[in-house]
């Protein structure tokens, strides 16, 4: 329809509910990702009486926005997944991060909001992480040997080893015990492969305060011959794995040796969906 007094009208109910969300967030203070806060959002929500916990949230870091996600289980929660995945990365700290959110009823989550701001804010250049892998869970035994473009977020924040291992206690364990107090008290995923005769195994953990690196090692010394400890980008595997490479493995731990590698990434030309968002 070519005229200069008539034309046609297209109405987008999402893009309106997209703009409505940047509005109402943009009207917000950021406030620090600390325990501290996330408690405060939780009371609120207590104090509210609000019927759903559900919602939206924007992750700055400095002043710049670099996620968008949302979370079906309480705000609180998933922020706090979020803060402790921080904290165990090298290259960026927890003290330059920053958030804000929304509590969004339960049946407006069907018409999936976060999607909304990601496009809005995608389209002006912002939420990197968006893309980046930031938000994805862990793989699986499968993806173990992807090589990882090289903006990919492991790739930029590895995981840190000279972290302490929260929870350890001095004196004998059995490995099998020593492996699940490891997994607990490391913000990032410790997988392994279990073996029946790690109960019979007994380690002797020297000191409390023991980092990443060092708990690591002690355990490989404990290892029969084949096995290994391969501390990936973004998480740490145990496996019976012949001593293979992973490409992207920075360090592996064996028979109580450290051995370094260079890991390999593709370039950071292409996306990547986010499997959190």
């Amino acid at each position: 329809m070519a005229s200069r007094f008539s034309s046609q009208f297209r109405l987008s109910i999402t893009k309106a509910l997209g703009d409505q969300l940047a509005e109402a967030l943009s009207s917000l203070d950021r406030a620090p990702l600390t325990r501290q806060n996330l408690d405060l959002l939780e009371e609120q929500a207590e104090s509210e009486r609000l019927s759903s916990r559900s919602g939206v949230y924007q992750l700055y870091r400095g002043d710049g926005l670099v996620y968008v996600g949302k979370a079906d289980k309480p705000l609180a929660s998933r922020l706090g997944n979020h803060l402790r995945k921080i904290s165990g990365r090298r290259n960026i700290s927890i003290d330059q991060i920053s958030f804000k959110c929304l509590y969004v009823a339960e049946d407006f989550s069907a018409v999936a909001p976060e999607k909304l701001l990601i496009k809005k804010y995608k389209a002006d250049g912002g939420a990197p992480w968006n893309t980046n892998g930031f938000g994805n869970k862990d793989p699986g035994r499968n993806r173990d040997r992807t090589v990882l473009k090289a903006n990919h977020f492991d790739m930029l924040f590895p995981v840190d080893l000279v972290r302490p291992v929260e929870g350890l206690k001095p004196g004998e364990h059995s490995l099998c015990d020593l492996l699940a107090v490891i997994k607990e008290g490391l913000p990032y995923n410790f997988r392994y492969q279990e073996k029946p005769r790690f109960e019979e195994v007994s380690v002797t953990v020297p000191l409390a305060e023991m980092s990443a690196d060092e708990v690591f090692r002690l355990v490989s010394a404990h290892l029969p011959g084949a096995w290994q400890i391969s501390a990936l980008m973004g998480y740490v595997i145990m496996y019976d794995d012949k001593r293979v490479g992973y490409p992207s493995a920075w360090r592996y731990y064996r028979g109580g040796e450290i051995v370094d590698h260079e890991p390999t990434a593709k370039p950071a030309d292409d996306e990547e969906p986010d499997e959190d968002a």
